[in-house]
Order: structure tokens, then C-alpha cells, then sequence
């Protein structure tokens, strides 16, 4: 991720949740909150819900890289935090990609509109 760190501490993560907005789908929940940065942090949050290690860590995978190839079209100076639901664990990278995809448009915080509903 070129443009954006990483959110690690439970304290980042809990100001997001605390003093963010939040938007959600059938898939996933996004909280936004202005940084006063020039960059972009993401935190990305898959609970024991979802399932085991193995589906939990690949719903992050993909997460993970739906932003990475979307990154340069996300508003910058933003702490983004993503939260799976558990109906995250059945679905393919393209409907993780819309879902995610979905609610930067419901935050105003994508740069340019594509080609998506």
C-alpha cells in the first residue's frame, strides 16, 4: 500500500469507532474518520464470527487487496476502518471488491466515480 499505513493500536481503533462515521452493507461496515494527515490509515477488523483462522485470514487477504488496487482512487487524511461481517466469509474477491468499493461511495471519500452501481 503505497499511499497508506497500517492502524494497529486498539486505541487508533477505538477513536475510529468512537468519533468516526459509519456506513454498512450486507458484507461489510466502514468507519471513517478525517486524520489531519496527509495519508491514509486502515485498520481491518474479522471477528471469530466469521469463522476460523484460515477464512478469517482470507477475508483480510482479500480486503487487504481490494484496497490496495483501489488505493489512488480513496480521498487522502482518512483513518478507514473495515469490519467483515460474517456473510464476508461465503463470497469471492468481487463481491468483497463491490461491497467495499460500495460504501466509499456512501462516505463520499472515492476520488472518482467508476464504473460500478
Amino acid at each position: 500500500m503505497r499511499f497508506s499505513e497500517s492502524l494497529k493500536k486498539n486505541h487508533q481503533f477505538q477513536f475510529v469507532y468512537k468519533y468516526g462515521k459509519s456506513y454498512a452493507n450486507k458484507y461489510l461496515i466502514m468507519y471513517v474518520k478525517e486524520n489531519g494527515t496527509e495519508k491514509n490509515r486502515i485498520g481491518i477488523s474479522v471477528s471469530k464470527k466469521v469463522g476460523n483462522s484460515v477464512v478469517r485470514h482470507r477475508v483480510t487477504r482479500l480486503l487487504r487487496e481490494s484496497y490496495r488496487l483501489h488505493e489512488a482512487v480513496f480521498n487522502s487524511g482518512l483513518d478507514i476502518v473495515i469490519v467483515a461481517r460474517a456473510s464476508a466469509a461465503s463470497v469471492g474477491y468481487e463481491e468483497i471488491e463491490n461491497a467495499l468499493l460500495h460504501l466509499g461511495k456512501l462516505h463520499h471519500i472515492i476520488k472518482v466515480y467508476l464504473y460500478f452501481d
